[in-house]
């Protein structure tokens, strides 16, 4: 019976150990199926993992260190990563080993490792010890690694570029959503009188009311839509508003606040300071070519006064005369005399005021005018002189011509140049016997007019020059009329240009005006 029961345990203890082997060959497959997981998770990521001995030796290296230092992981094997090191950043390490091995177990750094090609590559790599549980003796180095040279290149960028913004002498200003300045410049620091950190300062303080105005109703509306503006401000100053050409910019990219602007301000005052000085010697310079214009137009003046003073000198002769050979007749037999001398007073007081307007100094201030009027004016200067010479001047213009944008004395100053030169170029040549002065429409808000001679043209080599100053065609000329008359143009809005030849001969010079902005229809 006892061999029977000894018989019967015996498949029992066998099936047990069975069991326990299969469940210990289960466990080492899991086992290795895990190992060769993370082996595969090792040599898949782009990052290094790397074995280090205490030394630094090379354990491991996966295959990562190809792409990232062009070395094979077999190269690596037995090599002390010490000697990778660039000097400058191992000499930081080794200060850091005895506490990192026998203290901390997990740090982290940043520093330069050398590749196979000798270039050196910024990693960031992050260790931990490994230690015997039982001993507390430090077996090997766990190490990740990865590139982190664009990182790096970046925050030195952005550093060097937090250099530049806070040493620049524009104004530069960042503020957020609410208006409030969380960061302003050196140069804009002393300009609006802000501390170096914190303060509660807003754009309020910054610009003047007007130009917060602009920017409130304007600039921060396009810049939400277009990301950026650019245009001319007003700052405040200790000394009053300050001028500057500003660039208002939204941050854009990886974490930046929606609502968070730029505004880089450049003071512009030495600038406009420069401009006003500019057309103030300008205004002198078309001042003095309309006084100049003005001795040209000497005998044209002196007729314009003969006449209507010898018709004074007729009327009232004829009078005194009727009053001496009849002392006793009614008054009212002078009313046609008198009327007459009065008619001629005030033609004579309008030629006054005309050539006074013309040769006075004055700003260029555009307004709407009539072109014909203009033209009338600057034809009426110049008739004497047209007459004198037998040149006829002819101008008609439409009736249906808007206004346009001109001052008018400018505008007459431009015409009187222009007909003048004319005049000259038709001297003495055969078949110049006119000069006509047109306009037309030429485009939806544009009106031409154009002074056409039949003189001998624009030699080809003075086309380039013509509108040069100082350069003239005239022996006795002093080569301001044209620059004068461009830069007037220009001042108004419009333009002045030579035509090209048609092959008629002569030369025809076209100058464009804005017209008068149509009004709103009623609402």
């Amino acid at each position: 019976m006892a061999g029977n029961d000894d018989t019967r345990r015996r498949p029992s203890w066998r099936a047990a150990l069975e069991a326990r082997c299969a469940e210990l060959e289960a466990r080492n497959a899991a086992l290795e199926a895990e190992k060769r997981h993370y082996q595969w998770l090792a040599e898949s990521t782009t990052d290094l993992i790397s074995r280090h001995a205490r030394d630094g030796t090379f354990l491991y290296a996966s295959r990562a260190a190809r792409d990232l230092l062009g070395y094979e992981p077999e190269e690596l094997i037995g090599v002390s990563a010490y000697d990778l090191f660039h000097p400058s950043d191992l000499a930081d390490l080794l200060n850091k080993s005895p506490r990192v091995y026998y203290h901390d177990g997990f740090y982290q750094q940043t520093y330069r490792f050398r590749a196979r090609d000798g270039h050196y590559v910024w990693f960031e790599t992050t260790s931990r010890t490994r230690r015997d549980p039982a001993t507390g003796e430090l077996l090997d180095i766990l190490c990740v690694s990865r590139d982190v040279g664009r990182r790096i290149r970046a925050e030195a960028n952005r550093e060097r570029l937090a250099r530049v913004v806070e040493s620049t002498t524009d104004y530069v200003l960042f503020v957020d959503g609410q208006e409030r300045l969380f960061y302003s410049n050196e140069a804009a620091r002393r300009l609006l009188s802000l501390p170096r950190e914190g303060g509660d300062a807003c754009l309020e303080q910054a610009y003047t009311p007007a130009s917060l105005g602009v920017l409130r109703e304007i600039v921060l509306p396009a810049v939400a839509r277009y990301g950026s503006w650019s245009g001319e401000l007003e700052m405040r100053g200790p000394r009053g508003p300050v001028p500057v050409l500003s660039v208002v910019l939204a941050h854009r990219g990886p974490g930046a606040e929606p609502d968070h602007l730029s505004l880089l301000n450049r003071d512009i005052g030495l600038r406009k300071a420069a401009e006003a000085q500019a057309r103030h010697h300008q205004e002198q310079i078309a001042h003095a070519n309309r006084l100049a214009t003005t001795g040209e137009l000497a005998s044209n003046i002196a007729h314009e006064l003969n006449q209507p003073l010898g018709a004074i000198a007729n009327y009232a002769s004829g009078a005194l005369m009727q009053l001496r050979a009849d002392p006793g007749r009614p008054a009212g037999d002078l009313e046609l005399p008198l009327t007459r001398i009065s008619d001629q007073i005030q033609r004579l007081a309008e030629r006054l005021r005309h050539i006074r307007t013309f040769v006075r100094k004055g700003q260029t201030r555009p307004r709407p005018v009539a072109l014909a009027e203009v033209v009338d004016a600057a034809c009426r200067l110049c008739e004497w002189q047209y007459h004198q010479a037998g040149v006829a001047l002819e101008h008609e213009l439409p009736e249906t011509l808007p206004r346009v944008q001109a001052d008018p004395v400018a505008l007459e100053q431009v015409l009187v140049n222009l007909l003048l030169n004319a005049l000259e170029a038709s001297r003495n040549h055969p078949g110049a016997d006119r000069v006509e002065i047109r306009a037309r429409r030429s485009g939806p808000r544009e009106v031409t007019f154009t002074v056409d001679d039949r003189g001998p043209g624009i030699a080809p080599d003075d086309v380039e020059r013509i509108f040069a100053p100082f350069h003239s065609t005239r022996p006795d000329g002093l080569g301001m009329g044209l620059a004068i008359s461009h830069s007037l143009m220009e001042a108004m809005g419009g333009r002045l240009a030579l035509a090209p030849d048609d092959g008629s001969g002569g030369a025809t010079f076209a100058g464009t005006l804005l017209t008068e902005p149509a009004p709103l229809p009623p609402a």
